[in-house]
């Protein structure tokens, strides 16, 4: 078995000896048998020659041609490795959780093809060239890393050809994961694999995986939609949250979407956009409390105790991440109803209800009201708590503004 991290960059030369460049990628036919049919090597004239596999004597240990090979050209249903498949992170494994791609096993004997993908922690080690020493070094406490290997089998070929890396019956096991861990993973990737799993996806769990986006990468996902896409997620957004978003975008981008939508959302969204706005900064108080996700309830209470000596009120208690990020938020209830060494991650409530300081005071209102709350959390555009404003606070401004 070959790896493409051990073949990048080897020198090409020809049977005779002579130099030719360093191999810079694979190709290889995208069917039920990935069979590779041509190597991409960067020379000094040309940065992408493409060489067909019957042209080439060896692969492992350096790239032998014959003396007399010739240059070709991508065809029909032909991927390359590097471009179309390695670090592709929209595999999903188990059904828990979504992995990248870090190498790709290549069978080493003629007719050579694609045998599998390698997604774990040892295909990364690999391409450092670090994977003999950390075994020599866990070798001595015998542990030995071992691959995570997918098999190409299970992924599906239409769709990579599509230029999607997607496992057999991978939408079932997406629409497995909580919408806000999908959210929190693929804040971590691209708007174009965002892209990818939102059309896995179906329209419901589209919207809760987007509900639970922060509002720049909300607003950068819109800015790629078409309008009549942007529109059909939207309508099917709760009106307040659907008004965030599209507050955060141009106004020429948000009368696109809106001209785009059906009658009835139309007019409920203009209604909330179109009613007086009353900042939100004007009742935010920063009399809340925070704590870590890993935190025990001992340590919350704890907490409680030394720092809310002067408050006013207290509803909930809010979890934040090292980057102050909203993550979770829990009640007094819910608190004591835990055992003293519980971590506060195992009770929390992950699916959140916020607004941010541009959200005008009526979908403030109606979210309080809705989702009856005692009050909100304020986040900026990265989901880092900025303060809370509370039932009472929210209802008098709402009625004076109404007056």
């Amino acid at each position: 078995m070959l790896y493409f991290s051990e073949l990048q960059n080897n020198r090409v030369l020809t049977k005779d000896g002579i130099y030719i460049g360093k191999l810079k990628d694979v190709i290889f036919r995208a069917s039920d048998n990935p069979v590779v049919t041509k190597l991409v090597v960067k020379t000094d004239k040309n940065p992408e020659a493409i060489i067909p596999i019957e042209d080439v004597r060896k692969i492992n240990g350096g790239v032998i041609l014959e003396k007399s090979y010739v240059l070709s050209k991508l065809k029909e249903n032909e991927l390359f490795l590097t471009k179309n498949l390695l670090d592709n992170q929209i595999i999903d494994i188990s059904g828990d959780k979504i992995v990248r791609v870090n190498d790709v096993a290549i069978q080493d004997k003629p007719g050579y093809s694609i045998a599998g993908v390698d997604i774990g922690l040892v295909g990364i080690l690999r391409w450092l060239g670090l994977i003999d020493f950390i075994n020599k070094l866990l070798g001595k406490i015998g542990i030995k890393l071992r691959s995570q290997f997918l098999s190409w089998a299970d992924i599906q070929t239409l769709e990579l050809s599509r230029g999607h890396v997607k496992i057999k019956k991978e939408q079932t096991k997406l629409e497995k994961i909580r919408p806000e861990d999908l959210a929190d993973y693929l804040e971590e990737t691209n708007v174009a694999n965002v892209k990818g799993i939102l059309r896995v996806l179906g329209e419901k769990k589209s919207v809760e995986v987007i509900n639970n986006l922060r509002l720049n990468y909300q607003t950068a996902l819109f800015k790629q939609f078409e309008s009549d896409q942007a529109a059909k997620i939207i309508s099917h957004m709760d009106p307040e949250e659907a008004v965030d978003v599209l507050l955060s975008l141009s106004k020429k981008k948000r009368e696109k979407i809106l001209d785009q939508l059906t009658d009835s959302s139309y007019k409920e969204i203009m209604y909330l956009l179109n009613l007086p706005d009353t900042p939100v900064a004007k009742i935010l108080t920063t009399e809340f409390i925070s704590v870590q996700p890993d935190q025990t309830v001992k340590e919350v209470i704890d907490t409680i105790r030394k720092e809310t000596n002067d408050f006013y009120n207290l509803s909930y208690v809010y979890v934040v991440n090292k980057d102050m990020q909203l993550v979770g938020v829990f009640d007094l209830h819910e608190l004591l109803m835990q055992g003293s060494n519980t971590q506060v991650y195992k009770f929390m409530t992950q699916r959140l209800v916020t607004i941010q300081l541009t959200t005008p005071m009526v979908v403030a209102f109606r979210k309080i009201v809705k989702y009856k709350l005692y009050a909100l959390p304020v986040v900026d555009r990265e989901k880092r708590m900025l303060g809370i404003v509370i039932y009472d606070d929210i209802v008098d401004l709402h009625l004076r503004g109404n007056e």
